[in-house]
């Protein structure tokens, strides 16, 4: 499963990429809000730290200006994936924009009709917000699992990317549902790496081996 990092903090990501783990980088207009830098600058910066996709979401509401977004924003860099929403126009340019050999990051998905609509529409990525189902009843990771069956049954290409990722469970869930991605805040990406028993067995570990008094070195 592939690891992106959801953020536009370029320090963040140029610390957590250097750990060779990092796919990719989602961003939204909140997100650049926070950097206070223009967005085609903190674009550009990021393309640079990760191989992966890096989506760079669009302002506009109707398909021809989603379009004329989406074409500025992916001439950036080569790995931009344009963001655009799961509405009717969303769908309209991402239609267009695949036609152009551009990925599109289907953003906004809670449903599996709609996942479906997205990968007919040529979606590189479908972007389902797991944290936001919960916290309205319903079971995200389910949602997963019924895009994941859709995807497999026909043969869509378009790749499940879990969004709205609150833990170190929801990412170990995603997989189990069969994401192929999963885009994940900074302070959950270095969770991922702890649990209370690996830290008690290295500490116990240091402890036996300066008993012996040796040095590999």
């Amino acid at each position: 499963m592939q690891l992106f990092l959801d953020t536009a903090d370029v320090k963040l990501i140029a610390e957590l990429a250097a750990t060779g783990l990092v796919d990719g980088v989602t961003t939204n207009p909140t997100l650049i809000a926070k950097s206070g830098r223009p967005m085609a600058e903190v674009i550009a910066e990021i393309c640079g730290l990760v191989e992966g996709a890096v989506s760079a979401e669009v302002a506009a509401t109707d398909a021809l200006g989603m379009i004329r977004e989406g074409e500025k924003l992916a001439a950036i860099a080569p790995n931009v994936a344009v963001k655009v929403p799961l509405t009717w126009d969303g769908l309209k340019a991402t239609s267009e924009l695949s036609r152009q050999g551009h990925q599109v990051n289907v953003t906004l998905c809670f449903s599996a009709a709609q996942a479906l609509l997205a990968a007919k529409a040529g979606a590189t990525f479908i972007s389902p917000f797991i944290g936001r189902l919960d916290d309205h009843g319903a079971d995200g990771m389910e949602l997963i699992r019924e895009i994941r069956a859709i995807y497999d049954n026909y043969e869509f290409d378009t790749d499940i990317l879990a969004a709205s990722i609150r833990t170190a469970r929801h990412v170990a869930d995603a997989g189990i549902a069969g994401a192929d991605c999963a885009t994940i805040p900074p302070d959950v990406f270095k969770g991922l790496i702890k649990h209370p028993l690996t830290d008690k067995g290295l500490e116990q570990f240091m402890a036996d081996w300066a008993k012996t008094g040796q040095s590999i070195l």
